[in-house]
C-alpha cells in the first residue's frame, strides 16, 4: 500500500471511531439493499465513511467531489479499497470537475446524496437521460436547496426532494457550531496570525454567519456583521455586534469572511479601499462571493506567499487570499469537527432510507426535513452521550392539550 493511501485509510479510521451515530445506523441492517446512491460531497474522512456506511446499508456507491479543491486524494484512493466507485481528485479544473459528476451520473443512480446541487442540477439540464430511473436527493446545503427550489418553482423538478439543511439537527448544529470552527482553524492554521485583538467582518448573518461570528468572538476579535435582511441585523447588533454597510466597515477590517451564498460581495471600490495586509476567506459553498476575477483583473502582481495563500498587490497593499476564494474550511482545511457532520450525515443516510420506502408516494418537490427522523437523530446523539431527558407526564399532555 502506498504511503498516500495508507495516511487515506488512517484517516478513516480515525473518525470511524467518533461517528457514533453512523455507527448505530449501520446496526440497522440491509435498508438499502439493490440501490445505487451517487455521491457528490466534499470527499474527505467524514463523508469517506459516509459512504462505507451507506455500502454497509447494502448500497452500491458511487462518489465524487462537489468542489472542485475540497477532495483529499489519499482518501479518494483509500476508500476503493471498501468496494466503492470513486471518481474524483482534487483539481483547480472546472471541466475535469464536472466530468466527474457526469460518470457519477454515468451509473444512472436510483438516488443522489447531493451537497451544492451540482450533481442534479445537471441530472435536470444536460443529463435528463437519469431521471426515468431517478427516485429521489437528499441535499445538504443552504446554497443547495435554494437551487431545487429555484428548479421546483420553474416547473423542471422532476424528483422528490429531501432539504437535509432545513432540519434542525442540521443547521442549529452544522452551520453553526461546524462552520463555526472549521472556519476559524483554517484562518488561522494557514496564516498562523493572532485572533484576538483583530477586527473580523462577517458578511452575512444565516446560521453560518452566527457561528463564525460567535467563534471569532470567543477567541477575542472585535466582530463585525454586514447583512441585508434587517431582522437578522437587529439579531447581530442584540448579540453584541457592530452592523454597517459593508463599505464602511471593510477599509477597517483584518479578516474579511463571506458567508451568504450570494455573488460578488467586494466591489472594485471596497476592494481598493481594504487594509493593507488584509486576509479575505469564504465560507460559502460557492467561489462566487469573493470577486476573484475582479482581484485577479486589478492586481499588479500575485504570488503564493504561503501554502493555500496568495498575495494579491493592488495599489501597494497586499490583499491575502485563502484557498482560491473557495470554500475555506475544506479547500485548505479538514472541513467540520467529526461529531458535528456525524449528526449530518445520520440525518441524510436516514433521508435516504426514507426516500427509498416513499418516493412513491411523494410529488416532485422541496420537502422539509420529516420531523419524526429530526427527534430520531437528537435522540440518538443524547443516547451516545449518555444522556437521558425528562418526557410529559400524562397529567402535563392533557394540561397542553385543553383548549
Amino acid at each position: 500500500m502506498s504511503n498516500s493511501k495508507h495516511s487515506g485509510h488512517q484517516k478513516i479510521e480515525w473518525v470511524s471511531k467518533h461517528m457514533k451515530l453512523l455507527n448505530h445506523i449501520q446496526s440497522m441492517g440491509n435498508t438499502l439493499t439493490g440501490l445505487k446512491i451517487g455521491m457528490s460531497i466534499h470527499l474527505e474522512a467524514k463523508t469517506a465513511y459516509l459512504a462505507i456506511t451507506l455500502k454497509r446499508l447494502g448500497a452500491e456507491v458511487i462518489v465524487t467531489g462537489c468542489n472542485p479543491l475540497s477532495t483529499q486524494d489519499d482518501v479518494a484512493e483509500a476508500l476503493k479499497d471498501f468496494g466503492i466507485s470513486v471518481h474524483a481528485k482534487r483539481t483547480e479544473s472546472e471541466e475535469e470537475y464536472f466530468s466527474f459528476l457526469h460518470r457519477i451520473l454515468d451509473y444512472k443512480p436510483d438516488l443522489i446524496l447531493d451537497d451544492g446541487a451540482d450533481l442534479t442540477v445537471l441530472a435536470h439540464t444536460e443529463r435528463t437521460d437519469v431521471l426515468e430511473r431517478l427516485k429521489g436527493v437528499s441535499e445538504e446545503t443552504t446554497t443547495g436547496v435554494r437551487r431545487l427550489k429555484n428548479l421546483e418553482k420553474n416547473g423542471i423538478l422532476k424528483i422528490p426532494v429531501i432539504a437535509v439543511n432545513n432540519a434542525k439537527m442540521k443547521f442549529m448544529f452544522d452551520n453553526r457550531y461546524g462552520t463555526g470552527q472549521s472556519t476559524l482553524d483554517s484562518i488561522m492554521r494557514n496564516t498562523n496570525l493572532l485572533i484576538a485583538g483583530k477586527n473580523v467582518l462577517v458578511a452575512g448573518y444565516g446560521w453560518c454567519g452566527r457561528g463564525i461570528a460567535m467563534r471569532a468572538h470567543g477567541l477575542g476579535a472585535k466582530v463585525m456583521v454586514s447583512e441585508v435582511d434587517p431582522i437578522k441585523a437587529v439579531e447581530a447588533i442584540m448579540d453584541g455586534f457592530e452592523v454597517g454597510r459593508i463599505e464602511d466597515l471593510a477599509p477597517r477590517a483584518d479578516f474579511i469572511i463571506t458567508a451568504t451564498g450570494v455573488c460578488n460581495i467586494l466591489n472594485v471600490d471596497v476592494i481598493k479601499n481594504l487594509k493593507d495586509g488584509v486576509v479575505l476567506a469564504n465560507a460559502g459553498h460557492f467561489n462566487v462571493e469573493i470577486p476573484m476575477e475582479v482581484i485577479e483583473r486589478i492586481a499588479e502582481e500575485k504570488y503564493e506567499i504561503r501554502k493555500n495563500v496568495t498575495c494579491y498587490k493592488i495599489d501597494g497593499k497586499d490583499i491575502f487570499v485563502i484557498g482560491q476564494g473557495r470554500l475555506v474550511n475544506l479547500a485548505a482545511a479538514d472541513g467540520h469537527p467529526v461529531e458535528i457532520m456525524d449528526i449530518s450525515f445520520a440525518l441524510q443516510t436516514l433521508s435516504l432510507i426514507y426516500l427509498s420506502k416513499n418516493f412513491e408516494k411523494l410529488e416532485n418537490r422541496v420537502y422539509e426535513y420529516p420531523e419524526e427522523l429530526d427527534k430520531k437523530v437528537a435522540q440518538l446523539k443524547l443516547e451516545s452521550m449518555g444522556i437521558g431527558i425528562d418526557t410529559l407526564t400524562h397529567e402535563q399532555e392533557e394540561y397542553l392539550n385543553k383548549f
